[in-house]
């Protein structure tokens, strides 16, 4: 009565396929003559939490948070410095905010740094014009020579920057969207001939870009690698085991479980960013540590050690990085610190601020400092005017009240 029951036959045939697939080699062993548990792979990933802590020390380095202020200044700057007369009408850049990056209409932004744009009547109109004041004009001038002085700086930075690419070669737009962090001129790419040398080229991607590569036979050694190398821990081996210089916040303590993976974690083998990764397994330890590796060897050819987050992940299909790279900042805090100062959250390289030997200096921080020194100028002028103006008001209105007084 049990197998003639429609019900009870269904249930069976259930049974039969639920066991055909969950011990497939044993109903088909001549189809799998390896056991499944003979391929498993081990990863030892630890889902890993650290609290972020606020460091007022990170917080405050004025020339990474003034950056995007600083980078529309230089850009109205090189408009009227590159203008044959050496002045503009506010006509000129009025309908360019969106291109050179301004928060605010172009005549608005222009007069709140009047130690950088002096303003005057043009000679029709009477439309507002504007030059550069002579502060500006020295650092204008002080740029220019750098960059002649540095090319080979700026090509070396550009060219690290793409052998650390998967396949060495990059789009044209991924370079120009870092130019700022890089340091290079607004012009360099339109003038590819005379900036760089016979190790690049201009090729045709696979998805129809231009691309710029690069070819070196020349082995490269991180940043890491060549500060192992000075402490005497690193031979040049490969997959030689190094430790990340580790810098943490101050009352921040670790639990038991996380600093033993820390402790495991920097004993793995570093893989530099400049070298094959294909073997690693995305999801291990390895893996992550490469990531690591590649973030702190991008941030240190960065002029201030430091960029937006969401600005890195237009990186990660031609860097081979995981989806969740952006964990990898929030994993590491002893390596790097999240500023969310501006609206926006800033990844800065710690060790380029905590020891200021280990990474060189951008040739390019010295002229930006500059630069926002007039803007923090501006600032006070801008404050005592209306503070000057408040003054007027208040002895003009009790001027009034004598006046009424004395009717």
């Amino acid at each position: 009565m049990f197998i003639t029951n429609p019900t009870s036959k269904t249930l069976k045939k259930q049974l039969s396929s639920s066991q055909k697939l969950i011990f497939p080699f044993i109903f088909q062993p001549q189809k799998y003559q390896n056991p499944p548990y003979t391929h498993t792979q081990i990863s030892h990933y630890v889902d890993v939490y650290m609290k972020w802590k606020k460091d007022s020390y990170y917080d405050s380095i004025e020339h990474i948070h003034r950056s995007e202020q600083l980078k529309a200044v230089i850009s109205l700057k090189n408009c009227i410095a590159q203008d044959p007369n050496g002045c503009i009408p506010i006509s000129q850049v009025s309908k360019r905010g969106l291109e050179l990056g301004l928060p605010v209409k172009a005549a608005q932004f222009l007069r709140q740094y009047p130690t950088i744009f002096e303003e005057f009547i043009g000679p029709q109109y009477n439309l507002p014009w504007f030059r550069l004041t002579q502060e500006a004009v020295e650092i204008d001038r002080e740029e220019k020579r750098l960059f002649e002085d540095c090319r080979d700086d700026l090509k070396n930075r550009l060219k690290r920057f793409i052998l650390m690419s998967k396949r060495k070669v990059l789009p044209l737009k991924i370079i120009q969207g870092m130019q700022w962090y890089l340091g290079l001129p607004e012009d360099f790419l339109r003038c590819l001939e005379v900036n760089l040398d016979s190790s690049f080229r201009l090729v045709e991607m696979d998805d129809g870009l231009t691309g710029l590569a690069v070819e070196s036979e020349i082995k490269i050694f991180s940043m890491v690698q060549r500060n192992a190398k000075k402490r005497g821990v690193y031979s040049g081996e490969p997959m030689e085991a190094i430790e990340f210089p580790l810098f943490p916040a101050k009352g921040l303590r670790l639990r038991r479980k996380i600093e033993d993976w820390l402790r495991e974690f920097q004993k793995l083998p570093y893989v530099s960013p400049y070298e094959d990764f294909s073997h690693l397994a995305p999801d291990g330890d390895m893996g992550e540590k490469r990531v690591v590796g590649f973030l702190h060897e991008l941030l240190s050819l960065f002029v201030e050690h430091s960029a937006e987050r969401k600005q890195l992940l237009c990186l990660k299909k031609h860097f081979g990085l995981p989806q969740n790279v952006h964990k990898a900042f929030e994993r590491h805090p002893h390596m790097f610190y999240l500023s969310l100062r501006n609206r926006t959250c800033t990844a800065i390289l710690k060790e380029a601020y905590s020891d200021k030997t280990a990474i060189e200096r951008h040739p390019l921080l010295r002229v930006r400092k500059k630069c926002i020194k007039l803007m923090k100028e501006s600032k006070l002028i801008l404050k005592n005017r209306s503070l000057s103006n408040q003054f007027v008001d208040c002895g003009k209105s009790k001027l009034d009240l004598d006046l009424d007084s004395a009717e």
